[in-house]
Order: structure tokens, then C-alpha cells, then sequence
């Protein structure tokens, strides 16, 4: 309910028109040839015409200066640079299918092979992106300085397999701009690497994985982690505390969405009062359910339950930073959202069996991912980079 739908509608100028006569009555047999044609019914097919591949051969003049008598030579555009080359759009179609949706080499050497009839190598393919990955660093060094001056930022990361072994997709988005890296270790150090977290003095949000509160920057907490524990804890474990707090987390959640629809910036103090005893009094009565035997951890570790509860006790104000600020979300869904891209990568084309093809492949999808979020036409947006142009200035002069 509410989901905009998308029909195929008629079109006042189409391309081609083909007209049916009809030639006699069908009832009476009756010729019709010199009848006047009363009206026309439209019916209208929308298909796209034949993919061929187009061959454009340069040419550059020769001549003989009659002055000097030397031999002068027409310049060749910048971009043919070879006696026989693949041209910018087949380069984009390789690009966007390899990147944006996540194909493997041999997959695309059959799309291109079977839509235009051409034979492309798996060895082309790599050099393709190679070429393109070195094409966009300054663009991509713009979405890094863009996330790294926004107001709030979402930081993610998970497992992926590189060279036999497991390494770490780190992300860093917002709304409007993505940046993926690959590294060998998923703490501080790879955080450090990317360069990103040091700078950034917005408000993060994330998980509650420790290494991201090195870092001076406020920070959030993502909430849809706390749901899911919640409802273990009340479905596993019976735990009447965890459904209460669940109940207080959705009833602020769905306050703010209200203040958001009819224009408030902010709660009132005394709705966030009322929030805020709540929320203590559950966390007090979790501690009733779950009592603390052994502070000094002498014994045995803490319970799930207990390390929740010191969580909501010692991070309130970063759990509830949603009900402070409207700007900072509820969860961390999109760089859940973002990461989850890269896993289907995995998915589909198995492990990266080099680092620089991995470190290729988030670049490259660093790129194509900002673009489709600010609603660029993908395959343009790769041909404006193959020609040296930044789609990004605009956005980075605002």
C-alpha cells in the first residue's frame, strides 16, 4: 500500500507507425479500397531494435608542405590510441555488468558475445577495468572528502575471502555517497588505513564493535542489532524486561517518524522525560531479572543478558541519539545495505583471487555505487569517467 507503480503508457511521437488496412467487409465481401477511412484504433509495442557493434575507423591525412617540403600528419583524437580498440560504450556495458551487477568474466564474455556478436577475452575484461579503476581516483578521492565532511556517516564491515584467506570489507556511506575498501584486518588498523574514521568529526553510526569508539567523533548505535537481541532474549529466554524495552525502542521510534510527517524538528522535553524514565526503569528491572553475582568477573563471564543490559545502561545516550537528533537514523541498514552488494559479489563470482582485483573492484564499485544513489544514469556516469570528467564537481561545490 502507498508503493508507486510504473505502467507502460502510449506515447504521442512514436518512431514508427504501421498502418493495417482493411481491404473488404468481412460480412458481405465487400471491397473497401476507395471507402474513407472513418477512424484508427492505436496499439502501441515498446522493444529496442537490433544490438550490433558499430566499427569507426579513423583516418589522418597526409601532406606535403610545399614550402619546406616536409611531411605533415593529421593528430589522431586523444582517445584512439590504437590500431584497432574497443570504444568507450562497450567499455561501460563491460563495467556496468562486472560492477554493478556483480557478473563474473566469463558471464560477461557471453552477454557481450551473444547481444553483439563479439568476442571479448577474460584478459580484455581485466584490462578494461584496470584502465577505469585508474580513471577514477580523483572522483572516488571526492566521495572519501564528502563522507568525511557530512554530518552523519554510516560504518559497517564484514568478512570476504581475498587470496585464500579471509579479509575485511570496510564501508563508509550516507545517503548520497558509498566507499568501499578491502584490508587485512577488520579493527583499527584497516579503519586507520582508510582514512576516514580519523578525520570524520560528524556522528557515526554503527555496531557496537569497539574499535569504531577510538575514534572522537559522536557516536550511534544501531538499534536493529538491539531489536534482535531483544527478541532472543524474550522468546529464548522468557525474559519479560527484553519485550518491554522492545515495546519503548518501537513506540519512540514510530513518535519520531510522527514529529518527522507533520514537521516537528525535535520531541518535546517532557515526551523525552517520559521516555528516558521509562527506559531506565526496564533496564533497572532487567538487572532485578539478571542480577550482577560477580562484578569483578572472578568466576564466570557475564550472561548475554547482562552485557545487553550494561550496554543500555553505559551507551544510553548513543542508543537513543535517534530521539535527539532527526537526522541520525533508527538502525544502520544502509551500510548493512551497501555491505550486503559485496557479499552477493561473493555469492555470484566466488572469492577475489588477487588483492588488486579486489582493491579494483571497490574502487569501482565505490564509484558506480554513489552514482546510482544520487540517481545518475550508470552507464553515463562510467563513459563521463573514461573521458577524465568528474561527475562529483557539482556536488563537491555545494
Amino acid at each position: 500500500k502507498g508503493r508507486k507503480g510504473y505502467t507502460l503508457k502510449q506515447t504521442a511521437k512514436p518512431d514508427q507507425i504501421i498502418i493495417h488496412s482493411v481491404d473488404h467487409c468481412p460480412a458481405c465481401k465487400t471491397s473497401l479500397n476507395t471507402t474513407k477511412v472513418k477512424a484508427c484504433e492505436k496499439r502501441q509495442v515498446f522493444d529496442i531494435p537490433p544490438a550490433t557493434i558499430q566499427m569507426t575507423e579513423h583516418q589522418t591525412e597526409i601532406k606535403k608542405c610545399p614550402n619546406c617540403q616536409k611531411a605533415v600528419k593529421a593528430m589522431f583524437p586523444s582517445d584512439v590510441s590504437q590500431p584497432a580498440q574497443y570504444g568507450n560504450r562497450i567499455k561501460a556495458v563491460v563495467l556496468y555488468l562486472m560492477n554493478q551487477h556483480l557478473l563474473p568474466y566469463k558471464r560477461t564474455a557471453e552477454i557481450i558475445q551473444d547481444l553483439y556478436e563479439v568476442k571479448i577475452s577474460p584478459g580484455t575484461l581485466f584490462n578494461i577495468n584496470k584502465v577505469f579503476y585508474a580513471a577514477i581516483e580523483k572522483p572516488v578521492q571526492t566521495i572519501k572528502e564528502q563522507i568525511i565532511a557530512s554530518k552523519v556517516a554510516h560504518f559497517d564491515e564484514s568478512g570476504i575471502r581475498t587470496e585464500k584467506a579471509t579479509q575485511w570489507l570496510h564501508t563508509a556511506g550516507t545517503e548520497k555517497w558509498t566507499y568501499y575498501t578491502i584490508h587485512k584486518k577488520r579493527g583499527v588498523k584497516a579503519m586507520d588505513d582508510a582514512d576516514i574514521l580519523p578525520k570524520f568529526k560528524g556522528k557515526a553510526v554503527h555496531d557496537h564493535w569497539k574499535p569504531y569508539f577510538k575514534y572522537l567523533c559522536l557516536h550511534c548505535l544501531c538499534n536493529a542489532h538491539h531489536l534482535r537481541e531483544l527478541i532472543y532474549l524474550f522468546e529464548e529466554e522468557k525474559q519479560s524486561w527484553a519485550k518491554s524495552m522492545i515495546d519503548l525502542l518501537m513506540k519512540i521510534k514510530h513518535t519520531v517518524e510522527h514529529c518527522k510527517e507533520i514537521g516537528k524538528n525535535c520531541l518535546d522535553t517532557r515526551q523525552i522525560t517520559l521516555f528516558l524514565k521509562k527506559y531506565d526503569l526496564i533496564v533497572d528491572q532487567g538487572f532485578l531479572t539478571n542480577p550482577d553475582r560477580d562484578p569483578k568477573r572472578l568466576r564466570k563471564k557475564k550472561s548475554k543478558a547482562q552485557n545487553l543490559l550494561y550496554r543500555f545502561k553505559n551507551f544510553r545516550g548513543q542508543i537513543l541519539a535517534f530521539m535527539y537528533d532527526f537526522s541520525v537514523p533508527f538502525d544502520n541498514n544502509l551500510a548493512e545495505r551497501d555491505i550486503r552488494m559485496i557479499k552477493v559479489k561473493q555469492n555470484i563470482s566466488g572469492c577475489f583471487r588477487k588483492q588488486h582485483g579486489a582493491n579494483m573492484f571497490c574502487r569501482i564499485k565505490s564509484y558506480t555505487s554513489s552514482a546510482k544513489k544520487q540517481e545518475y544514469n550508470i552507464i553515463s556516469s562510467i563513459m563521463a569517467a573514461l573521458n577524465d570528467h568528474n561527475i562529483f564537481w557539482a556536488e563537491m561545490a555545494e
